[in-house]
Order: structure tokens, then sequence, then C-alpha cells
């Protein structure tokens, strides 16, 4: 039999160019099984039973693919668990009668929409700078012909587990993007289908970055600890380079 638990919420609560608030709810007889979505689930269908406005929060996925639930819960992006996003965050992990605070991930360039909603389409402003190679019509050569290390293409697939949630940006004192812009830039940047665009991709992005008003990096790596996919702050070294090679390319 499940145990369950019960819970006090200080939401955020905010309308798009309007002023927020935070607002108490109770949660209650929990599923301690249940996902941390499951529960905002229960209130909001008690919220509309009451005629009162559900919680606005975003998700798709619920299985830790997309990024999109992202919100801070108890000042920390994704809850408390390491490498996991919000979804897949758990119920247990909480105690009876305990209070969660939950606003929605704050830096300037993610304006709010509604409450635990924000607008992050900046970082798909980053992406459309530069996320592409070139590609000749015809068919696809053979694998083989393009000998490529094992260690630069492990590099290049964990540099693209990035899953685009704005974590590192909400956790950065400064705002920055440079974790995630380092890792898009990274796994093109490993592999010889990326080299003909290198140059144009690292001076896009991060010029479209800083056009954002994403802040500067400062080394503070909270970035980093922030990331559910573990994403490795050597990426933004790399970038740091291939920003500096491009001024002389």
């Amino acid at each position: 039999m499940s145990d369950t638990i019960n819970i006090s919420l200080k939401v955020w609560r905010q309308n798009q160019g309007e002023e927020g608030h935070f607002e108490v709810y109770q949660a209650k007889d929990i599923d301690t099984s249940a996902s941390f979505l499951e529960m905002l689930d229960v209130v909001n269908e008690q919220l509309t039973l009451n005629g009162k406005e559900p919680i606005a929060f975003e998700d798709d996925c619920r299985e830790g693919i997309c990024g999109a639930c992202g919100v801070l819960v108890n000042g920390t992006t994704h809850g408390s668990h390491e490498k996991t996003t919000l979804c897949q965050l758990h119920m247990r992990k909480f105690k009876n009668n305990e209070q969660i605070v939950i606003e929605p991930f704050r830096a300037h360039p993610f304006t709010v929409i509604k409450d635990l909603v924000v607008d992050r389409s900046g970082l798909d402003a980053i992406i459309t700078e530069g996320g592409y190679v070139s590609v000749k019509t015809g068919n696809a050569p053979e694998a083989s012909t393009t000998p490529i290390k094992k260690e630069l293409a492990e590099a290049a697939m964990d540099a693209a587990e990035c899953i685009g949630c704005g974590a590192c940006v909400a956790a950065c004192p400064n705002g920055s993007a440079m974790l995630f812009t380092a890792a898009k830039v990274s796994q093109y940047a490993l592999l010889p289908q990326g080299h003909p665009e290198r140059k144009q991709r690292v001076e896009g992005m991060v010029g479209k970055m800083d056009e954002l008003g994403f802040g500067s990096c400062s080394n503070e790596y909270e970035c980093a600890v922030a990331c559910p996919k573990g994403i490795d702050v050597q990426n933004i070294a790399r970038l740091n380079r291939e920003f500096i090679k491009a001024s002389f390319m």
C-alpha cells in the first residue's frame, strides 16, 4: 500500500506583463510514488473544482527528455535531485507537512508568460544562428569514409545531450547561457561534419546570446551543477577557443 503525505505549496502566480506574487495551497493525501507534475495535476484539479484558476506550468514528455517542465523548487532548478528533470522528481523526496516553494526560472531573457511558464525562445534563437551543418545532395556517404576518433565522438554525443531546458541560465548568478551555447557549438566543432561552418557558427551564436541579454560567464560553475544532463564545463573552454580561433580565420 502506497504512503501519502500532505504538502503546503507556496506558488508564484503571475500574468504576463503584470507583477507577480506568491499564493499558498494545500496538497493533501498525495501519493509518495507520484511525480512532482502529477502532484501539481492533483492540485490543479482541486482548484478547478473550487472555481479557481489552475496553476500554469509547462510540461511535455514527462520522461526527462525535453526539459520543458523546469521550475525552481525551494530555490533549486528542477528540484534537489542531481541530474534529474522536474518530471522525474517524486514526492517521496519530500517530508510530510513540508512547505515547498515553487517559482519560475529567473533570468532577464526568460520573461514570465504565466505563473511558472517562461519564454525560453531565446535559446532557440541562439541555435538558429548556427545549429546546422552543410550537406551535399545525393546519397549519404558511407560512415566508414569519415573516420572519427572514439573519444571525439563520445564527447560530441555528451554535448548533444543538452535538452535546452534553461536550468543553466537560471542557476547562473549572471543569467549566462554559456553552457548551453557551448554544448551546441561543441557537438559540431568536435566532428569533421561541423568544421565548414565553425567560424560563422560560433560568431553567430555568441553574438545572438549577447544580443538577447544573456549575461557573461564568470566561472561560477553553478550551471554544471544545475544541468539535468551533466553537461561538462569543459565545453565552455572549447567555446572560448573556437571563438578566439574564429577571429583569425
